[in-house]
């Protein structure tokens, strides 16, 4: 029989062979009961014990993996979710259906919020679904003990689920439903593991079936044949290989493009300094605040960013200032409503209802520099205009920070960068968010993938224009969205002017090996060619044709 193939989003560059274990799903709602006596003290119980339980794993976990988990054991124990529950049950409705009812209910408005309250109704319904099952007597869903190294397929993994699994059995993960940026994907990042989402029908396979997992194709490949087997065994030892080479990042013919780590948590420097990257290009503060009841104080922030820059001593460390409100809102602090906030107030736009945030966090950061001497740089997110930028340079050096940047994240400063390089020392493009921007799609909705692919012209056509604002300021242009993990893509971006790349560190390799075979003027070519093309499909095709064979069979382009 024939292999059979089922395609979804790749994130990464990560390739396994092994069979499927599938996680287990949740409980079917039982018929509609009445209340009880006692099923409020259970269902509070419950509620308590899957908060403790979620509590002690992000105790026992490090990095993202324990931040996500520390924030959804909060939603667990959140009053107003408590007290909906308390009333369904006070007005008869039994306590599994109060549960689902009420937590259903909080899901529908995270879902109309967008962003990133979207992404944890994935984290809430696994709440859910845990609460139900106990107060139900029922095992909770997931995935039992893995006997063998498997592939983990699952509808979609919370960041509980993903903490319950024995990671040394764990060869990859893939899921029918969540998004490219949702929290699996970013865990799975955050591990190495080789990860597809929105992949339609793969739950339906059966424990033990053999698949490839092709994070780079974004394909899933049923009983493979011989042939994909030995493909697969020779790609992964060709990514071996590539991992021991730890020289700076340079085209063919000695043209310097630095390699750089994307991170979040201070644990998640001490992970990436140990790798071959030249410093730290996305060091995303917002996790500090996310999750806070109030607000962190200066000597808070400064105990982290000063182990972030220890860690990296002697690379330089990109800092982006908080990137929160709107779709990521502050516990501490009451934000207004928005019907559309990918548009509202957001990133630096808090220093409009929030100023003493970013007055707080540039102290902290220029107090950090001062301690450690490290070459820090800092950027702000969702700037819009130069006199934004202005403004913000003026604070940033106010605080004592000498390199100040901003992120290319919103089409109207690709269009006008060399008016806010005038402001500033560099910038970084955030190609998640342009291309959110640019095609007016929202990068969480996976069915509109296609429109968000970083292969689209117009996209492209910002970047390159962004790379012109820098070449004619004479300062650096940085990369540190999605596309900068793309092998082929980091040819047109450097080809384009581009002059860092940030990325997950075990992206690296990949990226160096490409750039390594071509020229510079090569990578001219391929970006010419890509940005020529009308469509997204084309433009990757007329890229990958001027790409060397040696390359294009190294990297399994």
């Amino acid at each position: 029989m024939a292999p059979r193939t089922l395609t979804g989003v790749g994130v990464g560059r990560g390739l396994v062979l092994g069979p499927v274990a599938v996680a287990r799903p949740a409980i079917a709602l039982p018929p509609q009961e009445s209340a009880t006596p006692g099923d409020l003290e259970r269902v509070t119980a419950a509620f308590h014990a899957v908060a403790a339980d979620l509590q002690a794993r992000a105790d026992a976990a490090e990095g993202t993996l324990a931040e996500v988990l520390g924030a959804t054991a909060q939603m667990a124990e959140d009053p107003a979710l408590l007290g909906d529950v308390e009333q369904r049950i006070g007005s008869g409705t039994g306590p599994a259906h109060a549960v689902h009812e009420a937590v259903e209910q909080v899901c529908e408005m995270f879902t109309a919020v967008g962003g990133y309250m979207a992404e944890r109704v994935t984290d809430l319904r696994s709440v859910k679904d845990r609460v139900i099952a106990r107060v139900l007597d029922a095992p909770e869903p997931g995935l039992g003990a893995l006997e063998v190294p498997s592939v983990v397929v699952a509808e979609d993994l919370s960041p509980a689920d993903t903490s319950a699994l024995d990671l040394d059995k764990v060869l990859g993960i893939v899921t029918e439903q969540g998004g490219p940026t949702g929290h699996t994907a970013i865990i799975a990042g955050q591990l190495g593991l080789p990860c597809l989402v929105r992949v339609a029908g793969v739950t339906e396979l059966t424990d033990g079936t053999v698949v490839v997992v092709d994070a780079a194709a974004g394909t899933v490949t049923v009983d493979p044949d011989e042939a994909l087997a030995q493909q697969v065994t020779e790609r992964r030892a060709a990514a071996e290989r590539l991992a021991t080479d730890t020289a700076p990042g340079a085209t063919s013919d000695g043209h310097r493009v630095q390699l750089l780590a994307n991170i979040g948590t201070a644990a998640d420097a001490e992970r990436a300094a140990l790798t071959a990257v030249e410093g730290v290009g996305l060091f995303r503060t917002e996790v500090l605040f996310l999750e806070q009841q109030t607000a962190p104080t200066v000597e808070d922030q400064l105990a982290t960013y000063t182990a972030v820059l220890r860690s990296f001593a002697g690379r330089k460390v990109v800092v982006r200032t908080i990137d929160a409100g709107a779709d990521k809102p502050l516990a501490f602090a009451q934000q207004s409503v928005e019907e559309n906030p990918a548009l509202g107030v957001r990133g630096y736009r808090l220093v409009r209802t929030l100023p003493q945030l970013l007055a707080d966090q540039l102290t902290a950061l220029g107090r950090a520099q001062e301690e450690t001497g490290a070459e820090l740089w800092v950027m702000a997110p969702m700037i819009a205009t130069p006199t934004e930028a202005a403004d913000f340079a003026a604070a940033a050096r106010a605080a004592g920070l000498k390199t100040v940047g901003v992120m290319v994240e919103v089409p109207a400063v690709a269009l006008r960068c060399a008016d806010v390089l005038a402001e500033v020392d560099f910038v970084s493009l955030g190609t998640n968010d342009l291309a959110q921007y640019t095609m007016a799609t929202d990068r969480l909705r996976g069915e509109l993938s296609d429109l968000l692919d970083m292969w689209q012209p117009a996209v492209i056509d910002l970047v390159a224009a962004t790379a012109d604002g820098g070449k004619s300021e004479g300062k650096p242009v940085g990369v540190c969205g999605e596309s900068a993990s793309d092998p082929l893509m980091a040819l047109v971006l450097t080809g384009l002017g581009v002059t860092s790349l940030s990325m997950s560190p075990a992206a690296v390799p990949a990226v160096r090996a490409a750039l390594r075979g071509h020229t510079l003027a090569r990578c001219q070519e391929i970006a010419a060619a890509a940005r020529a093309a009308r469509t997204a499909p084309e433009a990757r095709a007329a890229a990958l044709a001027l790409t060397s064979a040696e390359v294009r069979d190294l990297l399994g382009l």
